[in-house]
């Protein structure tokens, strides 16, 4: 018996040393700011928050495009993109709620409906009719989800290496298995190591040169933002998936009812929404077109801008009859 309390004991003890030795307190977003702001960044009032967005390109444009980013990203993983898009498009790229400088939301739900009445809320702030959605990852599902919810207001929709099906045999991140495996995962709620970020980003990109120091102090002052460790911890707990995983598969189900033009872009080297999600998605979306890049990670808007660039521009540029 003594033995048992002396391992238990022991397990008990673990974090709390971890806690102790290695744990950061929340960067305020007022310290950020002067570092990822830019001269385009605007602080915008929608539903409580000041969301941070870049309102670029050509201001006419009546259908602009708006960039949804993924998960534990920010809206910078499209700026080479949006430097290709904005001579010829209005380009929108936003920090989510509960990610990059825009933080938590004061309604605390991370959920399909609450991002749909989201980028309902950002469209009508903007004076926006109809748009064309543009997600990755987590942003992808987020826009797919939309174009359930309000396909009357989406003009077409670009899917990039996008959630949504159950997953088949990828390798996954380490430090989205850590951050999806129960009591574990509460750590992170006081340490982010940037070690742990660094090795994160290893499985994102395929061109392993992208992960410069640079680019992990980034990711990890984002994601030590006030109030961003808990919304990411509350999303990998499943605040996406309602009560039961049953609520998830049923959105899954009626991505056959889906009739938005879309896009469908991906890398085929994405450890962690594998390349076979390509032929869902054309399946499911009738109509739908898809492009797969060679040698190119889980985010092809950082690894391949152009390609990207010049596959949306295509894709949304009416062609001659």
């Amino acid at each position: 018996m003594n033995r048992i309390l002396q391992v238990v004991g022991l397990i008990l003890l673990i974090p709390i040393v971890a806690i102790l030795l290695l744990a950061e307190q929340d960067i305020p977003v007022a310290e950020l700011k002067p570092k990822y702001a830019n001269a385009q960044s605007q602080f915008v009032p929608i539903m409580g928050m000041e969301v941070h967005l870049r309102d670029e390109g050509v201001k006419t444009d009546s259908l602009p495009i708006i960039l949804l980013h993924g998960m534990s990203s920010s809206l910078n993983t499209w700026d080479s993109v949006v430097i290709a898009l904005k001579p010829y498009k209005r380009v929108i790229s936003i920090d989510l709620p509960g990610f990059g400088l825009t933080g938590p939301s004061p309604e605390n739900a991370y959920n399909f409906k609450y991002y749909s009445k989201f980028i309902d809320s950002l469209a009508n702030h903007l004076k926006l009719k109809r748009f064309i959605l543009a997600g990755n990852s987590m942003g992808g599902a987020i826009s797919w989800n939309y174009a359930l919810a309000n396909p009357s207001r989406l003009a077409k929709m670009i899917l990039i290496d996008a959630a949504g099906y159950p997953k088949k045999e990828e390798s996954g991140s380490l430090g989205f298995t850590i951050a999806s495996t129960p009591v574990i995962n509460n750590l992170l709620l006081y340490v982010t190591p940037k070690a742990l970020v660094r090795k994160s980003l290893e499985t994102v990109y395929f061109d392993q040169s992208r992960v410069t120091d640079e680019q992990v102090e980034r990711f990890h002052d984002i994601a030590i933002r006030a109030g961003n460790r808990e919304v990411a911890l509350q999303i990998f707990k499943g605040s996406f998936q309602g009560n039961s995983k049953r609520f998830l598969n049923s959105n899954v189900s009626r991505i056959k009812t889906i009739k938005v033009p879309t896009l469908i872009l991906w890398g085929d080297q994405d450890n962690l929404i594998g390349v076979n999600n390509v032929d869902n998605f054309l399946k499911d979306i009738q109509g739908s077109k898809a492009e797969v890049y060679k040698n190119v990670g889980h985010v092809p808007m950082e690894e391949a801008p152009a390609r990207v660039a010049t596959s949306i521009l295509r894709f949304i540029t009416p062609q001659p009859e």
